[in-house]
């Protein structure tokens, strides 16, 4: 499987299925920088978002894309699913694989839905199985607002299994997931994303050096540095790493980067 980040949250899963190239867009924020509202208010960090564009390659890495994966995308979650990304989903009808709460939401856009059926472990239309694993986008009255969603668990044949966060804190069911079903790769928000008041909606530096602790294998660690209200630096996570001793399986990607991940051996792939 080759991983690439494109920005914030959204990466391609590149990988083979029935004999066949699938090129997995997660969460398509594709809207040039600065087009659209800041997400801070008040003090000097308010900025129009995205603060900063795509990166170079793009359009080619786009061209590739065959499904797309929506963790979240209702009650203004732009960052997850702008007009942008639901336009490019849209003309080019690409498959788009959702919880049941989000398809009519995302057919009444046009788009081409493949709801899953709910919780629990089931089988993926790309082969394989998906297992759903609830968010928590911010707690207390902050968390009234936002919109939760979910993660997903992936294992697909001949791949690694990767769990795909999705926008939650460190709550015990992400512990869960991560220490008891043991991703190969969990790709992981820890950008510290708070608005101006109330508690941090998202996990962060810190919870990178826990999570480190539960889950054994590679942390890919993204939602950094392209959002006015994420403060963590990709260098106070990989500081942290060094620090903590698990720096040799974190990766931190630029926007842009891209990284292979072939099953450690056979018996550890689904």
């Amino acid at each position: 499987m080759q991983i690439t980040q494109l920005r914030n949250a959204t990466v391609l899963l590149e990988f083979q299925s029935q004999g066949r190239p699938v090129g997995l867009l997660v969460d398509p924020m594709l809207a040039p920088r600065g087009s659209l509202p800041a997400l801070r208010y008040l003090g000097t960090g308010r900025q129009r978002n995205p603060i900063v564009d795509l990166p170079e390659g793009t359009d080619a890495l786009l061209q590739r894309v065959t499904h797309a994966l929506i963790t979240h995308c209702q009650r203004g979650h732009f960052d997850h699913l702008d007009r942008a990304g639901k336009r490019f989903l849209r003309e080019r009808q690409i498959p788009v694989i959702c919880m049941p709460r989000d398809a009519d939401y995302l057919a009444q856009r046009g788009l081409l839905v493949w709801p899953l059926a709910g919780q629990g472990r089931q089988p993926l239309a790309l082969g394989g199985h998906v297992t759903p694993i609830p968010c928590v986008h911010g707690t207390g009255w902050v968390g009234r607002f936002m919109e939760h969603g979910h993660g997903y668990l992936l294992e697909l044949p001949g791949e690694p299994s990767v769990y795909l966060a999705g926008d939650t804190m460190l709550t015990s069911t992400v512990r869960d997931c991560l220490a008891r079903l043991q991703p190969e790769v969990s790709v992981l928000p820890a950008g510290g994303a708070r608005f101006d008041v109330g508690a941090e909606i998202l996990m962060d530096a810190a919870d990178m050096a826990e999570a480190a602790q539960l889950a054994h294998g590679t942390l890919v660690v993204n939602h950094l540095q392209a959002l006015d209200h994420c403060p963590t630096t990709r260098a106070a996570v990989r500081q942290r790493a060094v620090d903590g001793g698990w720096a040799d399986r974190l990766w931190v990607p630029e926007d842009g980067e891209s990284r292979d991940f072939p099953c450690r051996a056979a018996i550890d792939c689904y």
